[in-house]
């Protein structure tokens, strides 16, 4: 019966302590403002009053006017609208031979920006069997294949080299670097 005794009053001593932690964890944690807490929410607006108070004046920010740049979208853009505008001139049906060369130099100028670009990589030196700008024998049978052939394996990629457009680079300045590396080829 001792035993009983102790147990029980043990039980209650536990359940007391218990409930007192408990009742002291509950109290603790509310969050009544009447203990003279300031908590950051309730100093926004305040905090945000000093600092426009503090803050510098604007500064005017005008800058000088100046060109537009010209990219490589841009340029595409006005290749193809030069070889798509009529000719004022062509009104017998014959173009003067200056204005015909125009296009096929924008073309040449077009490709040899895009060789000294990407291309010169690879076809300066022969790097990854790439035949060499100029080296007419390195040339001369995939000239022979056509210049079709060699559109699209450039294009698309062909054995060690990658496809050449991308993002960047169109199919029409492909063709143009093609162009221009077979001519100096021939």
């Amino acid at each position: 019966m001792k035993k009983t005794v102790i147990k029980g009053s043990f039980s209650t001593a536990l359940w007391t302590t218990l409930i007192v932690t408990l009742g002291v964890s509950i109290s603790a944690c509310s969050g009544d403002k009447e203990s003279g807490e300031v908590l950051a929410v309730d100093r926004v607006e305040a905090a945000e009053e000093l600092a426009r108070k503090n803050a510098p004046e604007a500064e005017d920010m005008g800058f000088a006017e100046t060109a537009p740049m010209v990219t490589a979208a841009a340029e595409d853009a006005t290749l193809t609208a030069a070889a798509d505008m009529p000719d004022a001139t062509d009104t017998a049906g014959a173009a003067p031979a200056e204005t015909a060369a125009a296009p096929a130099d924008l073309a040449v100028n077009v490709g040899a920006q895009l060789y000294s670009k990407q291309c010169v990589a690879c076809h300066q030196n022969g790097l990854l069997n790439a035949p060499k700008y100029g080296d007419a024998a390195a040339w001369a049978p995939r000239i022979a294949k056509g210049k079709e052939t060699l559109y699209t394996h450039a294009a698309n990629g062909f054995n060690q080299m990658n496809a050449q457009v991308n993002a960047e680079v169109t199919e029409e300045q492909v063709h143009a670097a093609v162009d221009y590396m077979v001519a100096a080829a021939s």
